[in-house]
């Protein structure tokens, strides 16, 4: 970069006169000049994060993508070449997968390069295209997680009377997931709204400082679309998911009784239930979203109606926050799947830690076991 140019001598020689980045500067001084018209007045009375906090940053955001690109790309990799694991309900799993690890492969080293630098390094330009990336892939996650609730409610719910999903039905639903969510992200690269440096400069997103006519419809439709609907579909499925289980143990446990056994399967571990796991793993899921998105909403919302005075610290962690999410979801979706594991260990031997039986206590054996036990009671 060329400090000698006239657009970046007011930044050099004012960086020079304060001895670098230090003086009494406000955290908008560390931004290069093409950036400035960018930056809301709302961040000129902060002064520059200690680079403390920009190292703990970077480092944190470095971990979590290490893990989420290793996990996420696992997953992708075991599920396309196991043949077994292909099927229609494992292209959502499959495509969740690739959407968290590309969140995590765009996200993370422009991130880490910024904090290192303690400024955004890349332009107005490649701000708009990161913060249309990570809201993209965040979406596109979010939805698909719909989905893949919508699935599960349909097989356990509806059971044999639903129509299962076919090849074709799970390429519609990522057509749509992806066509949808592209259509909400580039709308701020299109003029509805705009795409910002967060408080202490080192990644983009939503500009919700402002609040104007655009930007207060574009964030609020977002949420609604993006947030509320999707969290809905997700609450909604596993509700009745959770009832329709407990239900069906409930009348397990009836026959069993009936005949004078202790239980009509066979392995049945008394301490444990299918209700319980399935109700577990639906809490898990539906908290670690909630817990990981629910920040960044916070602070859009605030920001935009003025409600608390927004700090560079605390935007940014929430919308570091969010992003972990792509950790998590391997974790919640595939992890738990015992088809998984057998066929991981079967291709990386050396992750088995223990020659003890693999658990089943997911959602697919629960699924497993109670369309097993519809077709022999039927």
């Amino acid at each position: 970069m060329d400090l000698a140019g006239p657009s970046l001598a007011p930044w050099a020689a004012r960086r020079i006169a304060t001895g670098g980045f230090g003086g009494n500067i406000s955290v908008a001084d560390k931004a290069f000049p093409e950036m400035l018209h960018l930056i809301d007045t709302h961040w000129y009375q902060f002064p520059p994060l200690d680079p403390l906090w920009h190292g703990i940053q970077g480092f944190t955001i470095a971990c979590l993508a290490c893990i989420a690109i290793f996990g996420n790309g696992m997953v992708i990799y075991i599920f396309s070449t196991t043949k077994h694991l292909r099927t229609p309900s494992n292209l959502l799993v499959i495509n969740l997968a690739f959407s968290d690890f590309s969140m995590m492969f765009t996200m993370a080293p422009p991130m880490v390069y910024n904090c290192y630098n303690q400024t955004w390094m890349f332009g107005p330009f490649f701000c708009n295209i990161y913060g249309m990336c990570g809201s993209l892939f965040g979406c596109v996650s979010i939805w698909t997680m719909s989905v893949i609730a919508w699935d599960r409610y349909n097989v356990i719910v509806k059971g044999l009377s639903a129509k299962p999903l076919t090849f074709k039905g799970a390429a519609f639903w990522l057509f749509m997931v992806w066509s949808t969510s592209l259509g909400w992200t580039v709308a701020p690269v299109l003029g509805w709204s705009r795409y910002v440096p967060e408080g202490n400069l080192t990644a983009c997103g939503t500009d919700y400082m402002r609040d104007d006519m655009p930007t207060l419809t574009y964030i609020w439709a977002y949420t609604f679309f993006c947030y509320f609907l999707p969290l809905g579909v997700i609450v909604y499925a596993y509700w009745f998911i959770v009832q329709a289980v407990a239900a069906h143990e409930k009348s397990m446990r009836e026959q069993a009784k009936k005949m004078n056994v202790a239980t009509l399967r066979s392995g049945d571990q008394a301490n444990t239930s299918v209700e319980c796991k399935l109700a577990k793993v639906a809490l898990v899921t539906i908290s670690l979203w909630f817990m990981a998105w629910t920040p960044y909403l916070v602070v859009n919302v605030v920001g935009m109606h003025k409600l608390a005075n927004l700090n560079p610290l605390g935007t940014i962690w929430s919308s570091l926050f969010a992003k972990a999410n792509a950790v998590y979801n391997p974790i919640v979706y595939a992890i738990s799947h015992p088809k998984y594991k057998q066929a991981l260990y079967k291709k990386f031997p050396s992750l088995k830690c223990a020659s003890g039986e693999d658990e089943t206590a997911s959602v697919a054996s629960g699924v497993t076991n109670v369309e097993n036990e519809k077709s022999t009671t039927a």
